[in-house]
């Protein structure tokens, strides 16, 4: 009877479209886990690449100097901010006359557009942790309904109300279920959690956005 109700041989008499759930929301969980990994470890490295830049920005260091050290790598974050900035605040003086009309807009425009750019790069893959969570239940539900049908199926045929012909179907369907609560609680956690990563990430860019504008629209007014 043991053997009966394993998750093994609940899986193996379950029938095809009710394995077919389950083997789609074991994989839509294992997709989840790998992009919580994921996220987890890349917003970590992130963070502590800001703080590293906003150091060496605040440090006193030479803008130019900055800017050389950081272009030549793949910039991210705030350092991708600062780069694009500096790369309009070069195009803008290039030859003997500078563009100094509208360069603090050009620039502003500049850093929303890698702001927006970063923002997408943080939320990628977010939508499935979403989509899982909110749809992994429902998933779960449809194979449990279908395999209560094929249990009622199966008593008619035996024409037996038996608990020993019963449970086994019903354990099945609600087999289902359970993995759809098992995809979805940890998608939707997470899903909460990483959001509201983003967010800050993204305010803590922003603010760097802003102060850095009003540092170079200062140096372009005393340029004026």
């Amino acid at each position: 009877m043991g053997d009966e109700f394993s998750l093994l041989s609940l899986f193996l008499q379950a029938h095809i479209v009710v394995k077919l759930v389950m083997i789609g929301l074991a994989f839509a969980s294992l997709w989840c886990w790998a992009i919580i990994f994921y996220k987890l470890v890349a917003f970590r490295r992130i963070r502590s690449r800001i703080h590293a830049f906003e150091d060496d920005f605040w440090s006193g260091q030479s803008l130019e100097e900055l800017y050389q050290a950081r272009e030549e790598d793949e910039p991210d974050g705030t350092a991708a901010i600062f780069v694009a900035a500096m790369r309009e605040w070069k195009k803008s003086h290039e030859g003997n006359r500078p563009a100094l009309a509208s360069l603090a807009d050009r620039i502003d425009r500049v850093m929303s557009m890698t702001l927006a750019r970063e923002g997408e790069q943080m939320e990628r893959g977010l939508m499935v942790l979403a989509s899982v969570g909110s749809a992994g239940p429902f998933i779960g539900l449809f194979g449990t309904v279908w395999g209560i049908m094929s249990s009622f199926q199966a008593i008619a045929a035996s024409e037996s109300t038996n608990l020993a012909v019963v449970a086994p179907g019903i354990a099945e369907a609600l087999f289902a279920t359970a993995l759809g609560l098992l995809a979805a609680i940890p998608a939707t956690i997470f899903y909460n959690k990483l959001a509201t990563d983003v967010g800050r990430i993204s305010g803590q860019m922003e603010g760097f956005a802003d102060e850095f504008l009003a540092i170079l629209s200062r140096e372009i007014d005393e340029r004026r």
